[in-house]
């Protein structure tokens, strides 16, 4: 009787699951080199974005400064500006005879 099921029942092929490890390793090996270079995207991406926020931080240094230098010119230039006017009216008073030009 051992005989007869030995003949009945199929030989299970090693190379079948070889074959399968195989597949899966090599799917393995695809999924290992994806990971890599998704962490080498991010850290590229970090690098870029720590760069990016030093520059916006050095952005927002110089535009603080030329704010101020605003801030005193235009303080400067309403300070200056009743003498200019009338400098300026006391010369158009000269030249055309007349206040109004």
């Amino acid at each position: 009787m051992w005989n007869m099921m030995c003949d009945v029942m199929p030989t299970i092929s090693e190379d079948g699951i070889t074959q399968r490890n195989s597949q899966y390793g090599g799917e393995d090996a695809n999924f290992e080199q994806l990971m890599v270079s998704m962490l080498d995207e991010r850290d590229k991406l970090m690098d870029s974005l720590r760069e990016t926020q030093e520059r916006l931080s050095d952005n927002e240094i110089k535009l603080s400064d030329c704010q101020k230098e605003r801030d005193s010119l235009s303080r400067q230039l309403s300070a200056s500006l009743p003498q200019l006017l009338s400098v300026s009216a006391v010369v158009g008073v000269r030249q055309t005879g007349s206040i109004l030009s």
